[in-house]
């Protein structure tokens, strides 16, 4: 097994700038599940399984928000290093992306939702104390002291963020081995579970939109998605 660490380096990168985006600056939704993941695969040069871990993770967070005090789990997070473990995974295999492979990367790597929301939490807490200082100086007339406090706070959500996106990529080699070593059931199994996830999170993002007929688009989201992985597999596509 070799270690690509450019792709880690990229992976930590990329992770730091839209957790930074996702709250302080530009918010242009480069943070969204979507395009965060697809940006992500397209760095680690596997644009497939960004997309395909990007788009299902958009649909099953979709009705999430950030509302006063409540904080839901952290989407970006979970897309960036969802995404650069898939990626890093493909790479060490060899064999190109697969939906055995996004599947196995989604079920390890779903729990940075909550990981992130934790850390969510703890970085508001330091940036709440550094705003109130900046705030301080601002009032006594030293405005460059106030910015610069203010920059500051972006650099350890950065440096955070990345780094845990950037530990996900390098898990990703790791996984190689046992990805290997799956018996072919297993891992024809974990290609059906990936349509059978995004038939769900179709699902839950038609509920969520709390439209009159969202259990009829729910099914029918979900439908579609299974008849067309199911033609897929009968024509013998990945």
């Amino acid at each position: 097994m070799s270690v690509g660490w450019t792709q880690v380096a990229l992976a930590g990168l990329w992770g730091g700038v839209v957790a930074v985006e996702r709250k302080a600056f530009l918010q242009a939704m480069l943070a969204r599940p979507l395009v965060a993941a697809t940006f992500m695969g397209g760095l680690l040069g596997d644009v497939a399984s960004g997309l395909a871990v990007g788009m299902l993770l958009e649909l099953f967070y979709l009705g999430t928000a950030n509302l006063g005090a409540a904080l839901p789990d952290n989407d970006t997070l979970v897309a960036t290093g969802t995404s650069a473990a898939a990626a890093t995974l493909t790479l060490a295999t060899g064999a190109g992306s697969t939906p055995a492979i996004w599947s196995l990367s989604v079920l390890v790597f779903i729990g940075l939702g909550r990981v992130g929301r934790r850390m969510d939490r703890l970085m508001e807490g330091y940036s709440a104390r550094l705003a109130r200082v900046a705030l301080s100086s601002a009032e006594k007339g030293n405005l460059q002291r106030a910015m610069r406090q203010n920059l500051w706070g972006i650099w350890p959500h950065f440096f955070l963020y990345g780094s845990v996106t950037a530990a996900c990529a390098l898990a990703g080699f790791f996984l190689e081995p046992l990805m290997v070593a799956l018996p072919n059931r297993l891992v024809r199994g974990l290609a059906w579970a990936y349509p059978a996830m995004a038939s769900v999170a179709a699902a839950i993002a038609a509920q969520g939109s709390h439209a009159k007929r969202a259990p009829l688009y729910a099914g029918l989201a979900a439908a579609v998605v299974t008849a067309v992985l199911v033609l897929l597999n009968r024509q013998g596509l990945p």
